[in-house]
């Protein structure tokens, strides 16, 4: 089993490209794959072509607020994670012939995510062994790297724009993920679409990772995004679908 957490600062193109990812490995036959929106923006079911409510199927924060407030729950004695795994299988997990998928979802009281989290960290660590692989969308803030949702990994990519801030949030994913003593064996650098090519070698020197190609711009990936249109369904002569598939392949993955 192969886990792939994607990383970035938001809009930069985390989600399309964790899709294009699974688009990839799909079209090679890569199965089984279980896909996690770890971001509370919740992009990724979208861009997969999937409406939770329509399958009758819920967020793990959704379920925790069932779970714990309207049924008058208690977390006291009995971890969460244990609380609810088995309703996670039942109600959170939407399944497809070619994937299966689980979203964090919104959070569920003010506060932090460290319930809803801990509750998807659990339910990963009994699931993840029955997929070939897992592909991650973590949300903007390392909310997963900081509490641990993956804790596991074996590549992290970490999507860039031209801007300092972008190398900013490298610097400090990498820190977290290493404070946090997270497990992984690659931590690479992937050129959003606005990402310059030119710089490809300048930020190799200075980030010290290395840049494994960017995801081409592309008006057919841009009509689907707009219009709601599962990335799935896109043509496999796009131009961002085969920058990605490209850089699978560079990896051995294809």
């Amino acid at each position: 089993m192969k886990t792939l957490v994607t990383v970035g600062r938001g809009g930069i193109g985390k989600s399309s490209f964790t899709a294009l990812m699974a688009k990839a490995l799909i079209n090679s036959a890569q199965s089984p794959i279980l896909l996690v929106d770890a971001d509370p923006d919740q992009n990724l079911a979208e861009m997969l072509g999937i409406d939770l409510k329509e399958a009758g199927k819920s967020t793990i924060a959704e379920l925790l607020v069932s779970t714990f407030i309207e049924q008058g729950g208690t977390t006291v004695g009995i971890p969460p994670t244990q609380r609810i795994e088995s309703r996670i299988w039942e109600n959170a997990l939407f399944e497809s012939p070619n994937f299966d998928f689980l979203a964090v979802g919104t959070k569920w009281v003010e506060g932090c995510y460290c319930m809803p989290n801990s509750a998807l960290k659990g339910a990963l660590e009994s699931l993840t062994k029955n997929y070939k692989y897992v592909l991650v969308d973590s949300p903007a803030g390392l909310e997963n790297l900081n509490r641990r949702i993956t804790s596991n990994v074996n590549d992290i990519f970490d999507i860039l724009d031209h801007s300092k801030k972008s190398q900013d949030h490298v610097r400090r994913a990498y820190k977290i993920a290493k404070e946090v003593d997270m497990k992984f064996e690659n931590f690479y650098l992937v050129g959003g679409y606005r990402f310059p090519a030119e710089l490809s070698k300048q930020v190799e020197v200075d980030l010290g990772f290395k840049f494994l190609g960017k995801i081409a711009a592309d008006d057919q990936l841009d009509e689907f995004v707009l219009n709601g249109k599962s990335l799935l369904d896109l043509p496999s002569s796009s131009k961002a679908y085969l920058s990605v598939k490209a850089i699978l392949k560079n990896l051995g993955y294809l």
